[in-house]
């Protein structure tokens, strides 16, 4: 199939690793130039830029911090002027942090909501003048936003709001923009590997239905489909790709 990604460009926060990374190199093997944003991982982003280049596409590094409006305000000023519009924006910036919900102060509440809902926010909203008619967001949501979890309240919470964003920004947005979210489960990345390592040696066993966790590359395939002109007929919608860990 044809996704309809040849010179398009695209936009990733929590470009540097994990899913983020993967749908980098993923969007530019279908043909796209990918502007690279990261937080604080400089060699992961280049890492990630190398690949985007290794395929015959163009990459660029944004760093920005998506928990600050001003970071985000000064990251799209600095964007290179061969950058005219973006045909998708794929927010999967993220920090997860294991803490027992009574132990959970307001200052890590604050944090964890920053980073994983005020975010995209911020970031959708600063973008949003630079997306082409026709163009596609997706927010990178997480399976525990529709289960909860008891050691990590602020990021089920957080990532609960990114599913219900998506239907007011479908809605803000339509008929110009498509907004989707994707709700993966866990998944082997650096920052999954902290919630395999809290979890039973079982858990996949006996949790989900494919016995496994998901690499990054089974999410990102996900995520580029879902913002690809292929998937056109879609807005509004959460799609789950979690291997049976929640059924809806």
């Amino acid at each position: 199939m044809d996704l309809g990604l040849r010179d398009k460009i695209v936009f990733i926060t929590g470009a540097s690793s994990g899913i983020g990374a993967a749908a980098a190199e993923l969007f530019s093997v279908e043909g796209a130039d990918v502007v690279v944003s990261f937080g604080k991982n400089m060699k992961g982003a280049e890492d990630t830029a190398k690949k985007v280049r290794t395929n015959g596409r163009r990459a660029w590094l944004c760093p920005l911090d998506v928990s600050d409006p001003e970071s985000i305000a000064a990251a799209v000023r600095r964007l290179p002027p061969e950058i005219q519009g973006l045909d998708a924006l794929v927010l999967c910036a993220g920090l997860s942090l294991h803490t027992e919900f009574t132990d959970v102060t307001p200052q890590e509440w604050e944090h964890v909501m920053a980073v994983n809902l005020n975010g995209p926010f911020y970031v959708l909203q600063a973008l949003t003048p630079l997306l082409r008619e026709g163009a596609s967001v997706v927010m990178v949501s997480s399976v525990s936003a529709q289960t909860g979890v008891s050691h990590q309240a602020h990021y089920a919470a957080a990532k609960a709001g990114l599913v219900n964003l998506t239907k007011s920004a479908a809605r803000a947005l339509a008929p110009r923009v498509r907004v989707n979210c994707v709700t993966p489960g866990i998944t082997m990345t650096p920052m999954g590997q902290d919630t395999i390592d809290a979890l039973d040696s079982d858990y996949a066993k006996n949790k989900m239905l494919l016995q496994r966790y998901a690499s990054p590359e089974e999410i990102a395939r996900c995520i580029v489909f879902v913002a690809s002109p292929a998937n056109s007929f879609m807005t509004g919608a959460t799609v789950d790709v979690n291997g049976g860990r929640e059924l809806r």
